[in-house]
């Protein structure tokens, strides 16, 4: 009854659609935070070898997520995804601070690419759960966040295990491409 009732009110008022690439290094959780938001539970994941996609449906709003592997042999592919992108969300590992340099220079590559240029930037402070995460302060300062002004951004705290923080940045990418307040 309820996905009656769910296709009856899409086709009276038809969601917006808006796509978003999830990137971020092999091993930041980029898979766990999409099916945590897709399905609401944590799912056994491998290392993506291309792409997965799947869509979100947040407050009327459909989202056309693509969730990149982030292995370094794959990143270079990532702009073939660009095109027709409002959102990015770059997922990190808040515990890798080895890699916090690589981060640091695919963001800022990324934001230069011209199939970005109106598109807005989340970053997922990821596995804020673990005792040795970075704050999301401390990323912010680490990936010069304040020094982005062509890109509207936010970093949002999260866990994708247990889904703190994931729908409180979906929130803000919904506020952000629609333009205007979601109501809750």
């Amino acid at each position: 009854m309820g996905v009656i009732v769910s296709r009856l009110w899409f086709y009276m008022f038809p969601a917006k659609e808006y796509k978003i690439v999830v990137v971020g290094l092999d091993n930041a959780g980029k898979t766990t935070t999409l099916y945590k938001l897709h399905l609401g539970e944590v799912v056994v994941t491998q290392p993506t070898v291309g792409s997965n996609v799947e869509e979100l449906v947040y407050k009327n709003i459909r989202f056309e997520v693509w969730d990149l592997g982030g292995q370094e042999r794959l990143r270079t592919s990532w702009a073939t995804y660009y095109r027709g992108t409002h959102a990015v969300v770059m997922v990190v590992d808040s515990t890798d601070r080895s890699r916090i340099s690589i981060i640091k220079e695919e963001l800022f590559k990324l934001m230069q690419h011209e199939d970005l240029q109106g598109a807005v930037v989340l970053v997922f402070a990821n596995k804020q759960d673990l005792k040795d995460a970075m704050s999301p302060a401390e990323i912010s300062d680490t990936l010069s966040l304040h020094s982005i002004k062509n890109h509207d951004w936010h970093i949002q705290a999260c866990c994708a295990l247990t889904g703190e923080g994931l729908w409180d940045g979906l929130g803000w990418v919904a506020q952000h491409v629609t333009g205007s307040k979601v109501l809750p």
